[in-house]
């Protein structure tokens, strides 16, 4: 008897502990509302239901799971949106350059059109193994049909493309308007009028004394319409993005971007941190390397372009700047054409170390009008003026152009030696690798430079000036020393008395 009710004792404790025990797991947590044994009763169902492999390694995800779908339900069924990429963005601005205006008229005249065409260009580029591609091209033209009907360009082509670090540059080249040069040449010189008065005002309220230093005269910018400013630029990231119109270059930049080697970051307000230092920001730079390398690679077949008719009535000493397509042209053959650079000639004027491409004279100022006894005078004293530079005149054959670290500045070529009477002649710059007939570029927008590029010393110090007695620092004089000036003064001082004594004695006598 007393071991039957030990026994019954013992299992009615146990169930009064699971009762305790369970009463404990049927409590709410605090935080997330959720029972302990609602939570392990699904745990073991799921475990039941799923039977996975080396359960005892995944119970724990499991048990995350088994809590993460009681509140799926609660939230919301809307997703979330998803952001737009750029590659989008850039699809919904290139949609545009597809979508024909509804009022067009679909009859097109037969009229001149300003842009040349680009596709046959891309064909001819493929066939040479260069271009940017048929997709690319095509939305090119597009994007240069748009910019030509918002700008009412009268002649536009495709420069070239400029590649950056962060994004590369798609540029096209214009001719001004008529009425636009002045325009143009008005702001520049409201521009500098302003600088100019800004400068003046900071010396005026400056109360520190003045350099004496006059720095060199700047080289004055040539006309727009000229030179280095003869045609208009305009450029954009990718087709479709707003197009942006680059400004005038200086003589002062093309200068500095031939001393400097800087990659194009893809960004027009980038400044350049350079030595020496460039007087701009990236766009300014791409500028002038537009400049550059339009001068230097620019060719066309020799007898393509002619001088134009009204540099007959100019003087010989000027250079020519104005061409014409000669009607008569013939062509060569293209084998011809492949094998010697006599029969490719610049079309661009060369720029000068000066920084234009005509030379100016900075010791004559403008407006001065000059007489034979001053003429003669300046001679006597002023020293020789410098000699006026010379490049080469257009039109010059490519055969004499100079050799760069041993390497030829050409290399031609013919697209195909298997089907040669269908093969195009291929033009590649060395100094500028990327430049080719059809005179497109493509390429980062740096000469070449050898074996490596060396950047430019920086100037030795500035030699101290002269000492003299006037800045050196007098000694302090002794004792003794002050004494006897001390003396010296006082018997200075008593003459004086006397002296003043003895006219006054004599002023009396005469009175």
């Amino acid at each position: 008897m007393d071991t039957e009710d030990g026994h019954q004792d013992s299992s009615e404790q146990r169930l009064q502990t699971a009762a305790s025990f369970k009463a404990f797991m049927l409590k709410k947590s605090s935080k997330s509302n959720l029972v302990l044994y609602d939570h392990l009763t699904r745990l073991l169902m799921k475990v039941m239901d799923e039977r996975p492999q080396n359960v005892v390694d995944v119970i724990e995800d499991m048990s995350y799971d088994v809590k993460r779908g009681l509140f799926e339900d609660k939230q919301s069924t809307l997703r979330d949106l998803p952001q737009t990429t750029a590659a989008e963005l850039l699809a919904e601005h290139q949609h545009l350059l597809f979508s024909s205006p509804e009022e067009a008229d679909h009859v097109e005249e037969l009229v001149e059109t300003p842009l040349p065409n680009v596709s046959e260009i891309g064909f001819y580029m493929e066939q040479a193994g260069v271009g940017l591609g048929r997709e690319e091209m095509q939305r090119i033209f597009l994007a240069l049909k748009q910019l030509v009907e918002s700008q009412a360009l009268q002649r536009c082509r495709l420069w070239g493309k400029v590649l950056g670090t962060e994004s590369s540059y798609i540029i096209a080249e214009a001719e001004y308007r008529e009425g636009e040069e002045e325009e143009e040449q008005s702001t520049e010189e409201a521009a500098d009028e302003e600088e100019r008065e800004a400068k003046t005002h900071e010396n005026e309220m400056d109360l520190f004394p003045q350099s004496t230093y006059k720095p060199l005269p700047a080289v004055p910018k040539e006309a727009i319409g000229t030179g280095a400013n003869k045609f208009l630029y305009y450029v954009c990231k990718e087709p479709g993005l707003p197009w942006v119109k680059l400004p005038t270059v200086s003589p002062a930049q093309i200068t500095v971007a031939r001393q400097i080697r800087k990659f194009f970051t893809g960004r027009l307000d980038a400044p350049v941190v350079s030595y020496p230092p460039f007087p701009g920001n990236e766009a300014n730079y791409l500028r002038a390397q537009i400049a550059r390398i339009s001068a230097g690679t620019q060719v066309s077949p020799q007898g393509f372009y002619q001088a134009g008719e009204e540099e007959g009535d100019e003087e010989e000493e000027a250079p020519r700047d104005n061409y014409e397509v000669n009607p008569d042209f013939e062509g060569f053959p293209v084998s011809e054409m492949a094998e010697s650079l006599s029969t490719w000639v610049h079309h661009v004027q060369h720029i000068l170390q000066q920084g234009r491409c005509s030379w100016v004279n900075l010791a004559v100022k403008p407006g001065e009008e000059s007489n034979e006894e001053g003429e003669a005078e300046d001679k006597e004293e002023e020293p020789d003026e410098a000699e006026p530079e010379v490049g080469p005149p257009l039109l010059t054959p490519l055969s004499q152009d100079a050799e760069m670290f041993n390497t030829p500045p050409w290399s031609s070529k013919m697209s195909s030696t298997l089907t040669s009477q269908h093969a195009i002649a291929v033009l590649r710059s060395n100094l500028w690798p990327g430049a080719k007939f059809e005179n497109i570029y493509v390429g980062w927008g740096l000469k070449y430079s050898g074996e490596g590029y060396s950047p430019p010393v920086p100037p030795l110090p500035q030699k101290e000036y002269p000492s003299g007695p006037e800045i050196t620092e007098a000694l302090d004089p002794t004792l003794e020393e002050e004494q006897a000036l001390q003396e010296a003064l006082e018997e200075q001082q008593d003459a004086q008395e006397e002296m003043m004594d003895t006219d006054e004695e004599e002023e009396e006598d005469d009175d």
